[in-house]
C-alpha cells in the first residue's frame, strides 16, 4: 500500500514515535512518503532524525508562488470541489483563534499537496496530531485526494477541540486514531455519536529489539532521569521543588533532566535558588543512544507532567526495565500500575511526588528490579511497534477498499 504521511514540523527530537511507526510500515512492505509543512525548529542531533529530514518533502519550502499556482489550477480544474473546501475553511476559521488568513494558507498547502500526489498512486493520507496537518489532509481529500486518517495524541488537541474543528475532521476522515482509551474517550466527546465506531485505538510503539539486553540496575546512590521538553505541561518546575524537599533527608539522590525548551531559564534559576546544582544535571537534547545510556544509569524514570497523551519516554523506560514515577493523568494509568511497575501521584502535588521519590530511594534494589521486570513485560505486550503499525495499516487498507 502506498501511504503519504502529512505532518506539520518534522522531524523533531520529541517525535521519534512517528519515525518508528513509518519504519515499521515500511518494514511490512508499505511505501510511505513524507510531507511536512516545515522543517525542524531545533538542531537535529540524532542521525535517524537527520535521515528523516532528507527523506521529507517540505511544502512551504516550495514558496508562496508555487502554492498560489496550485490553488489557481485547482480552482479552475475542480471549481465545485474547491468551493466546498473553501466553505470548510470558512467554517473552521470561524471557530478557530488563528483566523481566516491562516486557514487559507492551509487550503493552499492542500492544493499543492493534491498536485504533488497526482499520478502517484497514493492510496491513503495519514496525519499526526489534530492540528494543521490534519486540516491539510482533510482539505486535500475534499479536493479529490485520497481518503485520510489522523492520530490524536493530546494534550494540546484536547485544550481547544472546537477551535481545531475536531468534530469535522473526524466526520470527513476514513477513521481517527487515539493513542489510548482515554484519548478515544476525549474524541468521542467532540464527534457525532454516529462517528464513534470509526475512532480507533492504536498505541504508539517501541522496538523491542532495541531493548534486548537492558542494563542491570546500578549499585550506589539512587539516580532518577526525566525526559521531555521544558514546557509548562511537563511539570519540571514541580520536580525541582520535590528534589528540594529531599535535599537534606536524601542527600545522595540525583536527578538528570534530558531536554530543552522555553522554561530552561526558569528551571536553572530554581535549581540555583534551592542550591541543587550538584544534585541536578541538565543535558539538553541528546540522541537516542544517549537516552538509552541515561536510562541504563538510572534507577527510575520520573514524569511529573500536568498534561499528556501517553508519553513515549514512559514506554522506553519500562522497556529498559526501569520503574516509573508518573502522574494520574490521561493515558498514563493505562500503562503504569502503582505498586507493580512504579508509582502514580496526583499531578501538581509536590509533596506526593517527593514521597514517591523517597520511596524509590529507600526501596531495596531487588524490589526495584522486580518492578522493572514487570514494567518491561507489560510494555512489550501493549506497545510493540510492529504490532501497532500492523493495526494501523489494516485500518488504512479497509478504508481504501
Amino acid at each position: 500500500m502506498k501511504i503519504a504521511y502529512i505532518l506539520n514540523t518534522y522531524p523533531q527530537p520529541s517525535h521519534s514515535f512517528i519515525r518508528r511507526e513509518i519504519a515499521a510500515l515500511e518494514a511490512a512492505g508499505h511505501e510511505v512518503g513524507r510531507f511536512a509543512m516545515r522543517g525542524p525548529d531545533v538542531p537535529l542531533v540524532d542521525l535517524q532524525d537527520k535521515a528523516e529530514a532528507a527523506a521529507t518533502h517540505y511544502v512551504l519550502a516550495a514558496g508562496g508562488s508555487a502554492l498560489a499556482r496550485a490553488s489557481l489550477r485547482m480552482m479552475l480544474r475542480a471549481p465545485r470541489r474547491f468551493g466546498q473546501a473553501l466553505r470548510d475553511v470558512w467554517q473552521a476559521a470561524r471557530r478557530a483563534e488563528t483566523g481566516l488568513a491562516r486557514h487559507l494558507i492551509y487550503l493552499a498547502e492542500a492544493c499543492y499537496l493534491r498536485a504533488r500526489l497526482e499520478g502517484s498512486d497514493t492510496q491513503h493520507l495519514h496525519a499526526h496530531f489534530g492540528t494543521n496537518a490534519a486540516m491539510v489532509a482533510m482539505l486535500c481529500h475534499r479536493l479529490g485526494g485520497p481518503r485520510y486518517s489522523f492520530t490524536i495524541h493530546g494534550p494540546e488537541e484536547f485544550d481547544s477541540p472546537r477551535a481545531l474543528s475536531l468534530g469535522a475532521k473526524i466526520q470527513h476522515a476514513a477513521f481517527a486514531v487515539a493513542i489510548s482509551q482515554f484519548g478515544r474517550s476525549q474524541l468521542c466527546r467532540w464527534a457525532d455519536p454516529a462517528d464513534w465506531p470509526r475512532i480507533k485505538v492504536v498505541h504508539c510503539g517501541i522496538e523491542p529489539a532495541k531493548f534486548a539486553a537492558p542494563a542491570p540496575l546500578p549499585d550506589g546512590p539512587r539516580r532518577l532521569v526525566s525526559i521531555g521538553r521544558f514546557v509548562e505541561q511537563k511539570g519540571q518546575l514541580a520536580l525541582i521543588d520535590a528534589m528540594a524537599r529531599l535535599r537534606d533527608s536524601h542527600p545522595d539522590l540525583h536527578l538528570t533532566l534530558i531536554g530543552d525548551g522555553p522554561l530552561r531559564g526558569a528551571i536553572e534559576a530554581k535549581i540555583a535558588r534551592h542550591g541543587l546544582q550538584e544534585r541536578v544535571t541538565l543535558t539538553g537534547w541528546v540522541d537516542e543512544a544517549r537516552v538509552t545510556a541515561e536510562l541504563g544509569a538510572a534507577h527510575a524514570l520520573v514524569m511529573p507532567s500536568f498534561a499528556e497523551g501517553l508519553p513515549m519516554v514512559v514506554m522506553e523506560a519500562m522497556a529498559a526495565a526501569r520503574p516509573v514515577i508518573a502522574t494520574y493523568i490521561a493515558g498514563t494509568p493505562e500503562l503504569v500500575q502503582p505498586g507493580e511497575t512504579g508509582w502514580l501521584v496526583p499531578a501538581g502535588d509536590v509533596a506526593a511526588l517527593a514521597e514517591a521519590m523517597a520511596a524509590l530511594h529507600d526501596a531495596p534494589l531487588p524490589a526495584l528490579d522486580e518492578m522493572g521486570t514487570k514494567a518491561r513485560r507489560r510494555v512489550f505486550t501493549r506497545h510493540d511497534v510492529a504490532r501497532e503499525a500492523a493495526k494501523l495499516a489494516q485500518h488504512m487498507q479497509e478504508a481504501a477498499r
